[in-house]
């Protein structure tokens, strides 16, 4: 009996927790969103007098959300450990970001583990499934210009078409430097059937921890963003200027990210907001490789491109059989970074953002009681 009390209260407790963090998410929302599509209103003197300036500030607002986002999972204790290449000193450089899929809790990890890479979240793209454009947050992307694809074969053609058009209307124009996308085209749970069917089908490797890519949005990307080909490869200069006359370079890295769960257990979003699951660390692996090693010729790609996920597959198992991922070449043992959030900046921010609703608030009720 005393066991069934316990566990009741227990339950009661965690049941008591997660109504708590839906409020505050729910209140999250209510105040960070508006402020921002409100701010960006009376900013649009500027985007027409100042474009560059115009798009930093969007930028530094979209990461203050992003970092919203980030503490929810902070708070319940959900960290990050780093591992690999530190992808730090490259922030300032053009680079597309290829990711294995496992879950929504995917984007959540990102959200966080890229937040003290200089300027990256601010000026990054993200390719996501359509459905995300339904949720709370497809506003805000849509504002900050990112992509929303849309699965299957019927879709796949134009959607291609659509992300060139896109890539061409938005990427330099809003200053956009790394660019994130899910080369699997889908979740893992989803995709692993149909994938080991084509693998063994077409003779290519067996994979469990992931699926095989898909071509079409890394070839578009590959294609619109980076320098002239040379000798079926890209090359790290070119003169293409931005709107505010500036060159570019256009990509100079692809940086392959492994996100790895405990136990083989991905987070969702709906962990990240309810905080039902005990602190668990994610683990984030890095590799970076020069945009010239990357060839763009259709077959070479492909066959790049499932080396990267067979490499995945191996570091997968790797962390999953010993609990971390494999050193690099040479050194002995693997060196792993926790990566952490800066409680007192995110009190800031959420603060920011209630006195922002406040402010708006007062703004608006003023307005409406002049006019009526």
């Amino acid at each position: 009996m005393a066991q069934l009390l316990d566990g009741s209260g227990t339950l009661g407790w965690v049941l008591l927790k997660c109504v708590i963090r839906f409020v505050f998410m729910l209140f999250n929302n209510c105040v960070a969103i508006p402020s921002y599509c409100l701010y960006l209103v009376l900013l649009q003197p500027l985007r027409i007098w100042d474009s560059t300036a115009f798009w930093h500030i969007e930028g530094i607002m979209f990461k203050w959300l992003l970092a919203m986002v980030s503490s929810w999972g902070w708070v319940a204790g959900y960290t990050v450990t780093e591992w690999g290449d530190d992808v730090r000193p490259i922030s300032e450089d053009e680079a597309m970001v290829i990711v294995n899929h496992q879950s929504t809790g995917d984007v959540c990890t990102l959200m966080m583990c890229l937040q003290d890479k200089g300027m990256v979240v601010q000026k990054m793209m993200w390719l996501m499934d359509h459905v995300f454009k339904y949720t709370n947050f497809g506003l805000v992307s849509q504002i900050h210009g990112d992509f929303f694809i849309r699965q299957g074969k019927a879709y796949r053609d134009k959607q291609l078409v659509y992300l060139k058009d896109h890539l061409e209307k938005y990427y330099h124009s809003r200053d956009r430097k790394w660019i994130v996308l899910f080369p699997e085209g889908g979740f893992l749970r989803k995709r692993r059937e149909t994938s080991q069917l084509f693998a063994k089908k077409h003779s290519l490797p067996h994979l469990t921890h992931v699926t095989l890519p898909r071509l079409g949005a890394t070839q578009v990307i590959l294609k619109t963003l980076s320098a002239q080909q040379e000798n079926g490869s890209v090359v790290c200069e070119t003169g293409t200027p931005n709107q505010t006359g500036n060159k570019r370079k256009g990509l100079q890295w692809v940086v392959d990210v492994t996100i790895a769960y405990p136990k083989a257990r991905p987070m969702d979003i709906q962990t990240w907001i309810f905080g039902y699951r005990p602190p668990t660390v994610t683990h984030v692996h890095y590799r970076m490789y020069p945009i010239k090693e990357v060839p763009v010729d259709a077959k070479a790609l492909t066959d790049w491109l499932y080396q990267r996920f067979v490499e995945k597959e191996e570091l997968l198992t790797h962390f999953y059989d010993t609990g971390s991922f494999p050193s690099q070449d040479g050194l002995k043992e693997a060196v792993s970074r926790p990566m952490v959030l800066d409680p007192v900046w995110l009190c800031i921010i959420q603060s920011f953002a209630v006195a922002s609703a406040y402010v708006w608030y007062r703004a608006l009720q003023y307005l409406y009681c002049c006019l009526f």
